[in-house]
This record gives structure tokens, C-alpha cells and sequence, in this order.
């Protein structure tokens, strides 16, 4: 899920994800598929979303193998 996202978008703007679609030229369904991980934003919706947001891509959206808690470190001792 991009929680940083799901943050700015309900915290930040108060949007509901039928508007973020409307914004994004896209369905609701796509959209809400988009924000919980199952499938990918294209570069231009992400730069979009980063305008809208006045932030670097990199600063909203993680990469997709380290979503949902999927990081894994190794810890070295």
C-alpha cells in the first residue's frame, strides 16, 4: 500500500480517491487498486500526483518490492 499517499491525500488534502481518479484521468477502481499496491501508478500520474502535492516523486512513492512490508533487512552484528 503507498501509505505516504493514502496520508497526503486524506490528511493533506482531504481528498477522496474518486476525486485523486478524477484528477488522474482515471477510474475509482483503478485508482483504489493503485494506492493499495495491486497494480502500478504510470510515471506521468506519479509526477502529477507529486505536483499536486509539491514534493519529489521519490519522497510519496516507494518502490513496489518494498511496499506492504515486504522490506527486509539483514541485520549484521
Amino acid at each position: 500500500m503507498q501509505l505516504i499517499l493514502y496520508d497526503l491525500r486524506k490528511n493533506k488534502k482531504k481528498m477522496t480517491q474518486e476525486q485523486m481518479a478524477t484528477y488522474l484521468g482515471i477510474t475509482p477502481k483503478t485508482y483504489r487498486s493503485k494506492e493499495l499496491g495491486n497494480s502500478e501508478f504510470t510515471l506521468d500520474e506519479m509526477f502529477a500526483i507529486a505536483k499536486m502535492f509539491n514534493m519529489k516523486i521519490d519522497d510519496i512513492f516507494l518502490p513496489r518490492k518494498y511496499q506492504n512490508g515486504t522490506c527486509k533487512h539483514a541485520v549484521k552484528k
